[in-house]
């Protein structure tokens, strides 16, 4: 993307009617993840049942609970600048990065929620348990996810209405009519070679949604319910989404169709391996006092794979937006 606007980019002081709509969705959605966040380092253990695995390290808790609180509360900042005619002098990369972080961690809950419960529906429900150990009351995930969905909508929405604003050239046309050479030197090898890496990762996800547990802790594997099957399976998804959309825009296949969901399939694809590979990482390095949960190498190895990966396609789609801009 570029700091150049288009000629027509412009928000009027006052927002519309459906964007103020859309805003206080965005920042109600908020209120009930946030609640229970602050309720939790304040030492409440509403929604917590007694002798929950969150219980077990309280000062870590506490310290994961803080930086979540603040990550959630960055919506309502994106939810202002996408409605407010300064938020169109924001750099690009400033505004982009967030939005993409967003992006990634909300669109496999978008995705993975509905379906878990429509298959627990099917095959009835399972609670959310580790080892036979209680996690958190049932009501807490359809609270907490049921706000994600709708920041994911509204703050979504918001951003797709900006974008027309400020980008609109930068996704108009067909495959067919893009520059051969906003690819660059070496934006097809690294697409190619990270659409191989992609090959690791979903692999694994494969192997554990088709039920073995080769590669999981015994913890893990005795953990697995439904909701696990079909996240493994949805995460499959996201890799061949976000392979088939940047390469399709590297490499302009399909001449003749529109760029728009090309771009839409690479961003969502490439955050969500991005980002959630990371969180997932992020969350292996955490000391564990049970050497059955320690993550094993091929947990790590899936988690990683989509973090670089995840990386390197968004690299690839970031390149080629800021060109086309220009």
């Amino acid at each position: 993307m570029t700091q150049t606007l288009a000629p027509h980019a412009a928000l009027p002081a006052r927002p519309s009617r459906p964007r103020r709509v859309l805003r206080a969705l965005a920042v109600v959605a908020t209120l009930p993840y946030i609640s229970l966040k602050v309720a939790w380092v304040a030492g409440s253990r509403i929604g917590i049942p007694e002798g929950s695995v969150l219980l077990d390290r309280p000062g870590l808790m506490a310290v994961a609970n803080s930086v979540t609180i603040l990550m959630d509360a960055a919506v309502v900042v994106l939810a202002l600048l996408l409605t407010q005619p300064w938020g169109l002098r924001v750099r690009s990369w400033l505004l982009g990065l967030p939005v993409w972080g967003a992006t990634g961690l909300l669109a496999p809950i978008v995705v993975g929620f509905p379906l878990q419960l429509v298959t627990a529906a099917v095959a009835g429900a399972e609670k959310h348990t580790a080892q036979g150990r209680p996690f958190l009351d049932e009501w807490v995930f359809g609270v907490v996810y049921g706000g994600f969905i709708l920041q994911a909508f509204s703050l979504g929405t918001l951003f797709v209405l900006y974008a027309r604003e400020r980008w609109s050239h930068v996704w108009a046309g067909r495959v067919g009519e893009m520059d051969p050479d906003l690819s660059g030197r070496w934006m097809r090898p690294t697409a190619v070679v990270a659409s191989a890496l992609t090959l690791v990762p979903a692999a694994l996800h494969v192997l554990w949604a088709s039920g073995s547990a080769r590669g999981l802790t015994p913890a893990r594997a005795a953990e697995r319910t439904t909701d696990f099957y079909v996240l493994e399976a949805a995460r499959v998804g996201f890799v061949a989404v976000a392979v088939i959309g940047t390469l399709a825009l590297v490499f302009r296949l399909g001449r003749s169709r529109q760029v728009r969901p090309l771009l839409a399939m690479s961003w969502v694809g490439a955050s969500s391996l991005a980002c959630w590979g990371g969180w997932l990482m992020l969350a292996s390095l955490m000391p564990e006092d049970d050497p059955t949960k320690e993550p094993t190498a091929l947990m790590i190895t899936a988690y990683a794979g989509e973090m670089i990966t995840g990386i390197l396609l968004s690299g690839c789609l970031a390149v080629m937006l800021r060109r086309r801009g220009a």
